[in-house]
């Protein structure tokens, strides 16, 4: 079986007043089916124009990108958006909810998106949101929704269509504590549950820690730590 993600050699630079600034430097990553893999970083290290690239929303300088065996490198923008719908999801930082969609058409949404959408997809989106703890705000929009609810319909919408890879870009971040370690647990037991790999960039050493793996984005370079478990 080919891994869900593969990355060779990726290289990213921007142009700034005083010269060049590498963000990658010929970055390489293997994720494979149910692994979990964490990304830290100091602030602006690149992390997440780095999971933007390994997603295929902002392309790398040089280098080749992988899913399930099949390279999207260079593949135009409607064969990557088909692919994205039905291989990928995605956790954001600011959840990115539609604000007129109810909590359960904001999940459903992302089946239409993908093309996959049935008579059953509003069932199966309303199991994945009791799921979450969420059976009883189905029809309450984002406005009317606490930000560690925002986020548990955001891993819903990730989750619906089944893919095997989930991008998690600092999930807890706009979050407090107790709530940011409820949506983190979360997050990991359903990908476990459903054998989905996560790539999770965290600013949060201990959430890093409960990864298979651990690494660390520094001068472009992403490199493997040893995982000390804290649970």
């Amino acid at each position: 079986m080919p891994p869900v993600l593969l990355a060779d050699a990726l290289t990213k630079s921007f142009d700034s007043p005083g010269g060049k600034i590498d963000i990658l430097r010929g970055v390489n990553l293997v994720v494979n089916a149910g692994e979990c893999v964490s990304i830290q970083g100091r602030s602006g290290a690149g992390k997440t124009t780095l999971l933007q690239i390994l997603g295929a929303l902002e392309k790398a300088d040089t280098g080749s990108l992988a899913w399930n065996g099949e390279t999207v490198t260079g593949r135009p923008n409607g064969f990557l958006a088909e692919r994205r719908a039905r291989l990928l999801g995605y956790v954001f930082q600011a959840f990115h909810l539609v604000p007129e969609l109810t909590a359960l058409e904001n999940v459903v949404l992302a089946t239409r998106i993908a093309g996959r959408h049935t008579r059953a997809t509003r069932a199966e989106a309303t199991a994945l949101l009791e799921r979450v703890g969420l059976g009883h705000r189905l029809g309450h929009a984002p406005g009317k929704l606490s930000g560690g609810e925002c986020q548990r319909v955001a891993i819903a919408r990730a989750l619906i269509n089944r893919p095997p890879l989930i991008l998690a870009d600092e999930p807890t971040g706009n979050l407090d504590e107790s709530t940011g370690e409820d949506v983190m647990r979360l997050l990991l037991d359903m990908t476990r549950e459903r054998d989905t790999a996560l790539i999770l960039v965290t600013h949060s050493t201990a959430f890093a820690a409960r990864a298979d793996r651990k690494l660390v984005l520094s001068h472009g370079i992403l490199e493997e730590e040893p995982v000390r478990r804290l649970f």
